[in-house]
């Protein structure tokens, strides 16, 4: 079977496939009804017991009714297995025959027996065109008649009018002026837009007019069809083409430029864009007119492998422009800014690489996969730009209108009671949402041609979202979300309860700070663990199914799973009750510093020199930690200072506090105080406290606070300014006088025996050499002879 049969005949099985799930879903329900009516009757009587007749009765009909659904169930899941199984096989086949038709090998371009066999089949090919021209001559002389003939007139009329009119068409309703200078994003996005359908759809517009009074009259030999169609989608693809480029690129009003391009390379783009669907419009025409006469094959070959090379050509010249005004924008002076797009790089590299195949494939001999990959190149291109536009678009008129102060935006605001910040985040949340759609559509209508149809996407997606049987469970995407969204209701119904018990109904009880905390903990656990329940229960997980699963687990935290458990439990219960998060600046043991990360193992804290501790979340759960911004991030600076007793304590703290009031960052509620500590021995010790509104400023603002009071106190003379180091040693009161009793004794000794000799005196005097002895340095021994 062909391709064309192959599409036709999935598309037929589809709907039936469709039709069938339908059925089962809807007869599910009588399936589960009839279950129960019959179990409301109890289990039949054991061998020898007997029941009622109106029982007997009753329970005969409804295992009837109970068979009946079933029956129309089980066939209905039949016809649909066996609709799914044949779907799939038809998918397998078309893959496969687009696969081999793909690589199939023929002539190399370079090939001379194909140019030869070209040549030789050239006189029957052209001899077949004549045939097929006058057979096109005869139908039309033997089918027109005058009011055909004006209507098509008409037809063709209105085609060309649209065609010539397109390009005066969109000037004078979407006015861009090439005087501006200034555009802004919106007012480009949407002219953009404008011309592109003022100059794509009246072309298309007229070529269908002209193909569908073709066919309604069928002037013209059935196998011509094709050519004509060819053509005519052909000349309504080249006008998308130029409106694109118009609409995008407008290279005679830069001004009014979507794409972020240059003069240049925008007038080489929207040229070479032209060209390149112009050849590849050419290629489809002639490849249709030679199935048409029944071309030979070398000839059809040939024809097709020079359209491809001629298009390649056109490609790479488009790249090798780009390259050469990279890098010469590269090698001037200043900085270089770049203006291009941030993919044009990979989609240059993409391209050289298409090219690079295309050029393998044409020496290899597979022409089909290089036409296939000129054609895939014309596809996402013309994809990749209304992709480019409907993104724009999005984000201009459907985010940004939620973003900004416009008129939606304000009347959302004022019905709905939206804060400005939400409707931000619902504006952008929209956006994306769009975007993801429109990426979504554009990848299918990429991966159509490649053998991906969009049934197979949808198949996909539909067991993926509405799940399948495992056991008695169903596991699917839509159970999940259910599941979620019970979870989250009951929780968020949890929290509201908890707020009305703190702050409505508990304060006017009597009961203690301590025991409301506990009523208002517990009330969250309760919510918590059924929401989980009730969860489980949508999911079709059973408490004895959960019991199961439990006791298994517990067989492997008891072989050493235990801290493993014990970190993950306690990750849990830190991002639930989140005593610490993200951003806090908390102490652990000897380390401090700020909460990166909290995961369900550990938590990364990041120290003040930058690195970063990994800590178990079981320590921080058994451990003692200290969150310094867990109530507030307000930060205390104590100053201790200690003054002389002579000095005047209440003048001091008087500049103390001028001091700290005069700080930028200090608060100014609760205002700075004084505390006069403690009246010491030799000094008065005061401590300044004041506190900063976050308590990272806290080193930089006590260090200021340190200068400004030291300055403050020098000045008044409170403390004095450092001097050189003066050591007293309190005790030496006796050592001093007894030394100076020595030196007054000494200075008697020696005023008593005269004055010293004078040098040079009598050195032969024996007695003046005894009395010099004696009255000298050495000690005295004694009393001298007489």
């Amino acid at each position: 079977m062909s391709q064309t049969e192959l599409q036709d005949l999935r598309a037929r099985i589809d709907p039936i496939a469709e039709r069938l799930r339908e059925i089962v879903a809807n007869v599910a329900p009588y399936v589960e009804s009839a279950k129960n009516l019959l179990e409301q009757l109890g289990p039949k009587p054991k061998d020898g017991g007997t029941e009622g007749p109106e029982v007997t009765r009753e329970r005969a009909e409804r295992e009837a009714a109970l068979s009946r659904t079933d029956e129309i169930q089980r066939v209905a899941r039949s016809l649909l297995g066996q609709a799914d199984q044949l779907a799939t096989s038809i998918s397998d086949r078309r893959k496969t025959a687009f696969t081999n038709a793909l690589f199939e090998r023929s002539y190399s371009l370079f090939s001379p027996e194909l140019w030869v066999s070209a040549t030789t089949s050239f006189p029957r090919d052209l001899k077949a065109l004549q045939i097929v021209v006058q057979d096109a001559a005869s139908r039309f002389e033997g089918r027109s008649s005058p009011a055909t003939l004006t209507l098509l007139g008409l037809a063709i009329g209105a085609a060309v009018a649209l065609h010539v009119a397109r390009r005066h068409l969109a000037p004078r309703l979407i006015r861009r002026s090439e005087a501006a200078t200034e555009v802004g994003r919106r007012r480009k996005v949407r002219s953009a837009f404008g011309v592109l359908l003022l100059e794509a759809v009246p072309a298309a517009a007229g070529s269908f007019i002209v193909y569908q009074l073709l066919v309604t009259a069928d002037l013209f030999p059935y196998r011509l069809y094709p050519v004509l169609a060819a053509l005519l989608a052909g000349l309504a693809f080249v006008a998308f083409v130029r409106a694109a480029a118009d609409a995008i690129l407008a290279p005679d009003r830069p001004a009014w430029r979507v794409a972020p391009m240059n003069d240049g390379p925008a007038n080489w783009t929207a040229t070479f864009a032209v060209a390149f669907a112009t050849t590849v419009v050419t290629g489809k025409v002639l490849d249709a007119l030679n199935k048409a006469i029944a071309a030979g094959l070398p000839l059809t070959i040939a024809t097709r492998a020079v359209v491809v090379l001629v298009a390649a050509g056109i490609v790479a010249e488009l790249l090798r422009r780009f390259a050469v005004r990279t890098e010469t924008d590269e090698s001037c002076l200043g900085p270089y800014v770049p203006t291009e797009p941030a993919l044009a790089g990979p989609a240059r590299l993409l391209g050289w690489a298409v090219i690079g195949a295309v050029a393998i494939a044409l020496l290899g001999g597979y022409v089909a996969l290089a036409s296939f990959l000129i054609d895939q190149i014309a596809w996402i291109g013309s994809l990749a730009v209304l992709l480019y536009l409907g993104v724009a678009l999005t984000d201009e008129f459907l985010g940004e209108t939620l973003r900004s102060q416009s008129r939606v935006s304000t009347t959302l605001q004022a019905n709905l009671g939206l804060r400005r910040k939400a409707l931000e985040q619902l504006g952008t949340l929209a956006a994306g949402l769009a975007r993801l759609v429109l990426f979504l559509v554009v990848a299918l209508l990429a991966l159509a041609p490649w053998g991906v149809e969009s049934g197979d996407f949808t198949s996909n997606l539909r067991a993926a979202f509405f799940g399948f049987q495992v056991g008695d469970v169903t596991i699917s995407l839509s159970t999940l979300f259910g599941a979620l969204l019970l979870f989250v209701g009951v929780i968020g119904a949890s929290r509201i309860i908890q707020r009305w018990l703190a702050n409505t109904f508990l304060p006017t009880t009597e009961l203690d700070a301590g025991l409301r905390n506990s009523i208002q903990t517990a009330t969250g656990y309760i919510g918590f663990f059924g929401a989980a329940a009730l969860a489980l229960s949508y999911l079709g997980l059973g408490l004895d199914k959960i019991a199961i699963v439990a006791g298994a687990l517990s067989v492997g935290i008891g072989f050493g799973l235990q801290s493993i458990v014990n970190n993950f439990v306690s990750g849990l219960i830190l991002l639930w009750e989140r005593p610490i998060r993200v951003g806090d600046l908390v102490v652990v043991g000897d380390g401090e510093g700020y909460v990166r990360r909290i995961s369900v193992r550990a938590t990364e804290i990041e120290t003040y020199d930058r690195s970063s501790v990994i800590i178990p979340n079981s320590n921080l759960i058994s451990g003692i930690v200290k969150n310094r911004v867990r109530g507030d991030r307000t930060g205390r600076i104590i100053i201790s200072i200690g003054i002389g007793r002579e000095k005047d304590p209440t003048r001091t703290a008087e500049l103390l506090i001028e001091q700290a009031s005069r700080h930028g960052d200090v608060l100014h509620e609760p205002p700075p105080r004084v505390l006069f500590k403690a009246i010491g021995g030799s000094s008065l010790d005061l401590d300044l406290v004041c506190f900063v509104d976050d308590v990272t400023k806290q080193g930089r603002v006590q260090s200021d606070l340190n200068f400004a009071v030291f300055k403050a106190l020098v000045a008044e003379g409170i403390i004095p300014m450092p001097g050189p180091a003066i050591t007293n040693i309190a005790g030496l009161e006796q050592v001093q006088a007894a030394l100076q009793h020595i030196a007054d004794a000494i200075a008697a000794e020696q005023r008593k025996s005269g004055p010293p000799p004078r040098e040079g005196g009598d050195k032969g005097s024996p007695r003046k050499d005894r009395r010099e002895d004696r009255s000298g340095a050495e000690p005295a021994r004694g009393p001298a002879p007489a």
